[in-house]
Order: C-alpha cells, then structure tokens, then sequence
C-alpha cells in the first residue's frame, strides 16, 4: 500500500502558513514505514527542533483504479479514519525556500499517526464528517469535510489520472486550521464527530 496525502485542502490552513490557496490538489506521498497505529507512542526525532501536528480525515482505496471518472469515484472508497500528519515544519521551511521536494519533512518514520478505519456505511453523508484533535485535553483543531477545498470523490479523480490507485492505499485528505508544535510529553486524542478513535503521547 502507499499513502497519498494531500497540502494545504483547506483555506484557512492555505492562510495560516502563507501559502497559496490552490487551484488544483497539492499531493506528496509518505512511505508505508510512516505509519503509526495501535495508539503507539511518537518519539520526537532528532534531527529536526521543530514536529508539528495535523490532524485529517483518512480514506481508504477498495478497489484499483487508474483514470476514474467522476460518476464511479464514490466506489472507490471504503472505509474511513483519523489520522496525525507530523511535519519537521523547520526541514520543510529549509527545503521550500530551496524549492525542494519535501519529503525528509514528511516521509519519515512514524510521521503517519492512523486510527482503526470504521466502514464508510457507518458515515451517511462522507461530506460533511466532523473531526478535531486535542492536546493535552484542549481542543486544538477541528475541522469538517464540508470545508475540503478538494473533497474526497475529487481527489480520486485527480490523484487517479497520474497514479495508479490500489487496494489498501490510503488517502490523508489535508487538515484545517490550528496546526502547531509538538513537545516531549504532550498527549494527543483524535475525534470523528464525538467518537475518541486514537491517542497518542510523544516521547
């Protein structure tokens, strides 16, 4: 499987690190080995002084596709969750300037934080999901797909037409607002609507 995250999918997000709003989907990849489950622990790298947190809904692919079409893109989903994008923010700040890729910012080791992934029937309307995360027991984001730039079905047919889609990809669809630093000790809890789904502290 890979995973497919999408950039700056919400305004204000696009605002708050003065970037560009886009016309058309901003996708990096991060490598299988990213992923964190099972509410593990995150051990604060040592080569970067500045891991920030951001929370995003996650979609899980079903089905392999390669140019899909608008009419079938809601086939190709099947399971959703909540997941922590961590950004070494000084890394990515180091390479945009260079206009490098930013991979050593987001690709690495356990920089993919994912909850178990509930059935998509579980969810009657897949554009309008409330989820936040909290820090320390403060809410500090929350966001709702209602407020995607590029929603879910319009990412599978972008993404779609340069990269084969597979079963088991999962898709990080971009996070809202409130983004910020982490530190040793900090305790973090994801919420899809005001269902808790995954905790995790940073080491």
């Amino acid at each position: 499987m890979k995973i497919i995250a999408v950039g700056r999918n919400y305004i204000d997000h696009a605002k708050e690190l003065n970037n560009p709003v886009p016309d058309k989907p901003v996708i990096f990849m991060k490598p299988d080995t990213a992923l964190l489950k099972d509410n593990k622990d995150f051990y604060y790298p040592e080569f970067s002084n500045d891991v920030h947190y951001e929370v995003e809904l996650v979609f899980r692919i079903c089905n392999e596709g390669k140019h899909v079409s608008p009419k079938f893109a809601h086939k190709y989903v099947d399971a959703i969750g909540l997941g922590i994008d961590f950004t070494a923010r000084d890394i990515q700040s180091m390479h945009k300037e260079k206009g490098l890729p930013w991979e050593l910012a987001k690709s690495f080791d356990h920089s993919a934080v994912i909850s178990p992934l509930y059935p998509k029937e579980e969810f009657p309307d897949l554009q309008n999901i409330a989820f936040s995360l909290k820090k320390n027991d403060e809410i500090v984001q929350s966001g709702n797909t209602k407020d995607m730039i590029f929603d879910i079905d319009s990412l599978i047919v972008f993404i779609s037409k340069y990269i084969t889609l597979r079963k088991g990809d999962l898709i990080y669809t971009g996070t809202p607002v409130g983004v910020g630093p982490i530190a040793i000790g900090d305790q973090f809890e994801g919420f899809i609507q005001d269902n808790s789904v995954f905790s995790c502290q940073i080491k």
